[in-house]
């Protein structure tokens, strides 16, 4: 309020506003090097899906695959859309920081027009007050002339005396009515200087109202960017726990086993045959019918 603010001396509500400037920039500062972080992190985050992609080696070496291989290709094409969305909010977080700078400058621009109207008036108070207290000090050096002669002066004497005593009357005369001047015009100066004072506080006032509420509104909204970006990135992680539950181990190796078997019997064993004695009968062992395969 103005009966508050009033009462606060200038140098202390200057500094009190300075501080909150600093805390501004300090802010935007965060904003900055936070959106440094992001991008940094995305960045690394999409090489790296890039880089490093497991599954290459089973997705080559075969010509088609079941479920399980293409999660993986889901996964790093998720982990990408991640990286990608902290370089989204990278941007965001350096859009914040130059609406901060925006706003902190307005103020500033704000400030300066009535920092100066303060230090003129000022300046032309305390002008006054040191030449009012000049005239003051000339008021109080005056003194009667000389003290009374011990003995009667003679006539010439007398009337030396009178002529000084008339002189310095309607110097002292001068100077009173310097003095009433200078203590008028100092107290209308005051007066303006109280008036600006007030104004000034209350715009200052205002400012300050309204540089708490926009810090306040960033930071929530900072903290709303923050959580935005963890709800998007849960629901890219969401979609890969559900490519995961649509993996079926028994599908995937029915799957392979169709894909490269190479019939439906085992192979027939061995037969030996008697090369050594040719008029030897031998009766080659009877090969067993071939067992099915199951799979």
């Amino acid at each position: 309020s103005t009966d508050l603010t009033s009462t606060i001396g200038y140098d202390s509500i200057i500094q009190h506003l300075n501080d909150g400037r600093k805390n501004c920039k300090e802010f935007e500062d965060f904003l900055k090097e936070r959106a440094v972080i992001e991008e940094k992190y995305g960045k690394e985050l999409i090489n790296l899906s890039k880089k490093k992609p497991c599954g290459q080696t089973e997705l080559k070496n075969t010509v088609s695959v079941g479920i399980y291989i293409h999660i993986f290709l889901f996964f790093f094409a998720e982990i990408d859309n991640v990286g990608q969305g902290h370089i989204q909010l990278a941007q965001t977080l350096r859009e914040e920081a130059k609406k901060m700078e925006d706003f902190r400058e307005k103020q500033k621009l704000h400030r300066k027009k009535i920092e100066l109207i303060m230090e003129a008036i000022h300046k032309n108070r305390n002008v006054q007050y040191k030449k009012t207290m000049e005239v003051k000090q000339i008021c109080c050096c005056f003194l009667p002339c000389t003290p009374p002669p011990s003995h009667l002066p003679s006539l010439s004497h007398f009337w030396q005396l009178f002529v000084k005593l008339a002189q310095t009357k309607s110097a002292l005369e001068d100077s009173d009515r310097s003095y009433q001047q200078s203590v008028t015009t100092l107290e209308k100066v005051r007066e303006e200087w109280q008036k600006e004072h007030i104004k000034a506080c209350e715009f200052f006032e205002t400012q300050e109202c309204d540089r708490i509420s926009y810090v306040r509104n960033a930071l929530w909204l900072h903290v709303n960017q923050l959580s935005l970006g963890c709800v998007q990135n849960d629901e890219k992680y969401e979609e890969i726990r559900k490519s995961l539950e649509m993996c079926s181990i028994e599908k995937d190796v029915d799957f392979f086993v169709n894909l490269r078997k190479t019939g439906s019997l085992a192979p027939a064993p061995i037969v030996y045959e008697n090369y050594y004695n040719t008029q030897r009968s031998v009766t080659p062992a009877r090969s067993p019918v071939p067992v099915p395969i199951s799979r």
